[in-house]
């Protein structure tokens, strides 16, 4: 399934023209003009990453990006404005947990790569979890395997990590008699 691109910004000129910019992506892009639209897009939608504008009406982006933060954890998030400052930076780094923060007027592969990059943080974050899940099940079998039947999961190494059978170093070959 291809990633999926919230943009969102109140003038739909502006989402129109990076929507052109970005045609040629490997993702389908969707687009919202407020905030309230964005969160309406990602409570029905599997959204990878949000590029929002900063300064809308209604809902900045940064308080937007500070409710994504809240209800969808692994959504990335991007910040995008023309009135960029010191102070809008730390807000949206501090209250949206931003990925990028990325100036208007921006070119076409700043914006490409940010969304690229975005995505394949996305796809290591949620390999992440995949494999803390899995860890947590093979710890969990280990334990109950322990409890039936104590001391099987034990394995004696000498100081170079060798796991040792019958107190010899196990090597390919040796079986241990």
């Amino acid at each position: 399934m291809k990633p999926l691109v919230l943009l969102v910004d109140d003038d739909p000129a502006l989402t129109d023209a990076l929507k052109r910019r970005l045609r040629k992506e490997p993702y389908t892009i969707l687009e919202a003009h407020s905030g309230e639209e964005a969160l309406k897009i990602l409570s029905e939608r599997d959204v990878t990453v949000v590029v929002s504008d900063e300064n809308m009406p209604g809902m900045t982006g940064t308080e937007l990006m500070g409710k994504i933060r809240l209800e969808y954890p692994r959504v990335m998030r991007i910040i995008l404005t023309g009135n960029a400052s010191l102070d809008a930076a730390l807000r949206a780094i501090n209250e949206g947990q931003i990925y990028r923060f990325l100036v208007k007027p921006v070119g076409k592969v700043e914006i490409m790569m940010a969304i690229r990059l975005a995505i394949e943080q996305h796809k290591l974050l949620e390999e992440n979890e995949r494999l803390r899940r899995m860890v947590k099940k093979q710890e969990s079998l280990l334990e109950r395997l322990e409890r039936e039947a104590p001391g099987i999961t034990k394995v004696n190494r000498d100081a170079d990590g060798a796991i040792l059978i019958d107190d010899a170093p196990w090597t390919p070959g040796n079986t241990g008699k």
